[in-house]
């Protein structure tokens, strides 16, 4: 259950609010600093993922300075002096990078000559976000401001560009379809074969074994109210059937904060890993996925692996939330939509695993390289050195 946020709450942030557009305006008093880039995340308080992979190109580039402003929630308060700070550092700030949703942000016009860019944290697009969902539970008000200041967005292929752009109530023209950093990795068998050890490091009991992975997105209307129904997953029909050399793992989504418990007579072969960080890594071990409406299928494609879509509130889904493409014409994979079903596939899937997912790769990712990442430090290093 979403925290409940007291009035002495939503008095505060208003404040900090007012208080940080205010500064933000005073400071765009000052010149640009045309060596800065601010580096912001509601959603992630480390630098990880794309960000990690850019910031690293980044560094390799040039000597530029940095201002980083990582949260792990929306809901994780600023103090005051990181409202001054923040204020400052994005006034003066030549290019400013977020990956996900950042509230703060919004409000603002952003200055002649500097630049916005988001580096969203998902590969290709299926399901709505954003404007797409005007009038679905959950989306945003038609007068709402959120997206609409990015003068830059990446994209995996020029196929989601209307989607990103519908979606983020923007021009298409400021959209690019660089390729995703964080699907370099899925193209680097060193890089593979080392995370996979770490993970076998983390988990022996994975070592050797055939893995399923569960990793599905979470229900709700956002990161504050997030939700998964556990009841859905019959770890006892699952258990009966996995094999001595076989492993299901689960990873909820980072939003769902309630633990997912597995009874202890299932442990040697069923394994919550929601707590590893990165679930890219965990895709390394993973003979067979089961998802739902996450995008991990998308990376999950490039290593050619059978994919499950276990989908027992299709119709629920579409009427909240809806898909830029009709999901049965989307799916890579099989969908399942009872508990039964999803046993009966798992286990053709571990036996039966010649997939070929080339059309769907072909679509969602425009190349095939593992060269996204020095697209993307390629288009921050000319806005950096760019005049409007």
């Amino acid at each position: 259950m979403a925290k409940k946020i007291t009035l002495k709450q939503k008095i505060d942030k208003k404040f900090k609010n007012e208080v940080f557009r205010s500064l933000y305006k005073l400071f765009t008093i000052l010149p640009i600093q045309k060596n800065k880039i601010a580096i912001l995340s509601d959603s992630k308080k480390t630098l990880s993922d794309n960000f990690k992979f850019v910031y690293d190109e980044l560094q390799k580039r040039a000597d530029y300075q940095y201002y980083f402003l990582l949260k792990e929630s929306v809901n994780r308060r600023k103090r005051y002096i990181e409202i001054i700070q923040l204020a400052y550092n994005m006034a003066r700030a030549k290019v400013i990078m977020v990956d996900d949703f950042y509230p703060m942000v919004y409000p603002l016009k952003i200055r002649k000559n500097a630049e916005l860019i988001q580096i969203w944290h998902a590969v290709g697009a299926f399901k709505k976000f954003g404007f797409s969902r005007l009038g679905k539970p959950g989306g945003p008000k038609p007068d709402s401001l959120a997206h609409r200041n990015y003068t830059k967005v990446i994209v995996s292929s020029e196929y989601v560009a209307p989607f990103y752009a519908e979606g983020f109530g923007i021009d298409q023209s400021h959209v690019f379809a660089t390729g995703v950093p964080r699907t370099d990795v899925f193209f680097d068998e060193s890089y593979k074969e080392q995370k996979r050890q770490e993970v076998y490091t983390c988990y022996p009991l994975l070592e050797g074994k055939k893995v399923v992975l569960y990793a599905p997105t979470f229900r709700g209307n956002g990161q504050s109210s997030a939700k998964f129904p556990q009841r859905r997953l019959d770890l006892e029909q699952i258990y009966e059937n996995l094999r001595e050399d076989e492993m299901f793992l689960i990873k909820m989504h980072p939003f769902v904060k309630k633990k997912f418990k597995i009874p202890a007579q299932y442990s040697d072969k069923i394994m919550n890993v929601t707590s590893y960080p990165s679930v890219n890594n965990l895709l390394f071990v993973t003979d067979v996925l089961i998802t739902d409406y996450s995008s991990v299928c998308f990376e999950f494609a490039l290593l050619n692996k059978p994919m499950i879509f276990y989908c027992f509130d299709l119709q629920e889904y579409i009427f909240s939330r809806d898909f830029y493409i009709p999901y049965e014409e989307f799916t890579p994979g099989t969908i399942v939509e009872t508990s039964e079903q999803l046993i009966d596939e798992f286990r053709d899937k571990l036996e039966n695993p010649q997939v070929d997912y080339s059309a769907f790769t072909d679509k969602f990712f425009d190349k095939l390289d593992g060269q996204s990442t020095q697209r993307v430090a390629d288009l921050v290093v000319s806005c950096m050195s760019k005049e409007k």
